[in-house]
């Protein structure tokens, strides 16, 4: 996986649920110090995230869910259509896609802040951060299978 390097800025989502779907406190990549994480951007009409993304994520979580060393979130980036991506929503997706990790809900103002953040392209989109906070890889696609053997690999 290669992509262009950069330091993760702090996540500015204020609005999310824990993995069992109840609101929390914002979730930042402070509370995940020396893990790898993966932060997957989607919107909740978008037919690419549901065909692709989602599925995806869950292949993901599901591959490392006896693994500490990774942490992993879903962040409602809303870009457009903010009266049909909104926050209830993201328990909807949770639940529909039972992915029990925390999930955000990004509107910032008119366009989320991780997209402003991350320069982001729209959704689906997957952004992985290195243990030492570097984002080493943002973007639409991801071969899922090779993903898992590349980060197999680094988190063994």
């Amino acid at each position: 996986m290669a992509n262009r390097i950069f330091k993760a800025p702090e996540l500015r989502v204020d609005d999310w649920i824990d993995a069992n779907g109840e609101k929390t406190t914002p979730v930042k990549l402070a509370d995940f110090e020396g893990k790898y994480k993966v932060i997957y951007c989607f919107q909740h009409w978008c037919p690419g995230c549901h065909s692709v993304g989602l599925p995806s994520l869950q292949k993901l979580v599901s591959a490392f869910e006896e693994n500490d060393k990774i942490a992993f979130l879903a962040v409602q980036t809303v870009f457009e259509g903010a009266d049909k991506n909104t926050y209830d929503k993201i328990l909807e997706t949770q639940k529909k896609y039972d992915l029990a990790i925390p999930f955000g809900h990004d509107a910032g103002d008119g366009r989320s802040t991780i997209m402003q953040d991350y320069q982001t392209g729209g959704t689906p989109w997957f952004i992985f951060i290195d243990n030492k906070n570097n984002v080493f890889f943002a973007d639409f696609h991801i071969n899922t299978d090779e993903t898992i053997k590349y980060l197999k690999e680094v988190l063994k």
